[in-house]
């Protein structure tokens, strides 16, 4: 990571530990815990190997956004988005560089560079796209809660992180150039002997972008991941011994996510996350310390799943570079 974005990313990251402890002091340490032990070892089990089909479902739609790909690379796919998402979500620097370690993943199995990036760039413009449709709809559900009554004051955060991330998308469909620019340098900053040209990398994405069909399933499946997503959002809670409407909890974790996408130049949006919980859960009826406590349950999944998938996509890199050297 280049100097002169390690001071913004540890500043908002400082900011957003401040917003967490905040969060956690509002709803208290004895309600978090009494909320996150009611799930017990066999709910969390079970939430986790849930976490594992999303990913399968995630590592779908990027093998769709590469197309001419056998199917029975699906674990593979799979595999990378989890090393994408750890390191997202466990290592100290922004959403980029866990693009890189995805993309690090697959041509570490000899996959080609070029058509990985560019199929890279697909598979981010397809998700981007599932969720604004996703993000949508948690505006007509908080709006339709609003109407009734409830408190406005968060409104604005809702919109704000559903106009943040529709200009996101906004941009990844209309600057492909630059955002295959952004892949071809970090690439080479990161894997100083990694050979890409950007030419290529343009006309593969040219070429995937010919095949609709591939398209439209990568944005269908990833659609598809943010509702399960959600899902997964009512199971932990109905395992908590909290459970909700199954409308409210995609309304509520739609919005979280927006805010979410938001924030992606803090490490794992920690901090967001759980003020998010704390302001939008209450208005869909969520107590604030389940709210929470669902947050923090959500990080530990996030250790459990993302560590192992870094490990072993650490010790696959050694393994690649003494190959190399001998």
């Amino acid at each position: 990571m280049t100097s002169h974005l390690r001071w913004p990313i540890a500043l908002a990251t400082l900011i957003g530990l401040a917003a967490a402890l905040w969060a956690i002091g509002k709803v208290g340490f004895g309600a978090l815990a009494d909320a996150a032990l009611n799930m017990g070892v066999g709910g969390f089990a079970l939430f986790c190997l849930g976490s594992v089909v999303l990913s399968a479902i995630l590592g779908a739609a990027w093998l769709a956004s590469m197309p001419g790909q056998p199917v029975r690379q699906w674990p593979l796919f799979t595999w990378a988005r989890m090393a994408r998402e750890g390191a997202n979500d466990l290592l100290p620097f922004s959403q980029v560089g866990g693009l890189v370690v995805g993309a690090r993943t697959l041509t570490g199995a000899r996959l080609p560079g070029p058509r990985v990036y560019a199929a890279m760039v697909v598979d981010l413009t397809t998700e981007m796209a599932g969720q604004v449709v996703f993000t949508l709809f948690g505006l007509v559900v908080l709006g339709s809660v609003l109407v009734n009554g409830s408190e406005h004051h968060v409104a604005p955060l809702a919109w704000l992180g559903a106009g943040v991330t529709i200009a996101m998308t906004a941009a990844l469909i209309l600057l492909q150039r630059p955002m295959l620019k952004l892949a071809g340098v970090l690439a080479g900053a990161l894997l100083p002997k990694s050979q890409i040209s950007f030419d290529r990398l343009h006309a593969e994405l040219i070429d995937i972008y010919r095949r609709r069909r591939a398209v439209a399933l990568s944005f269908l499946f990833n659609l598809l991941g943010w509702l399960f997503a959600a899902l997964l959002g009512a199971l932990a809670l109905l395992l908590m011994g909290d459970p909700l409407p199954v409308w409210r909890v995609i309304g509520l974790e739609s919005l979280i996510f927006a805010l979410r996408g938001a924030a992606f130049v803090v490490p794992g949006a920690i901090g967001v996350q759980e003020a998010g919980y704390v302001l939008l859960g209450p208005l869909l009826g969520l107590d604030p310390q389940a709210a929470v406590a669902l947050s923090l349950i959500k990080r530990a999944r996030d250790v459990v799943i993302g560590l192992p998938s870094l490990v072993a996509w650490q010790a696959v890199e050694i393994g690649l570079r003494r190959v190399s050297k001998a």
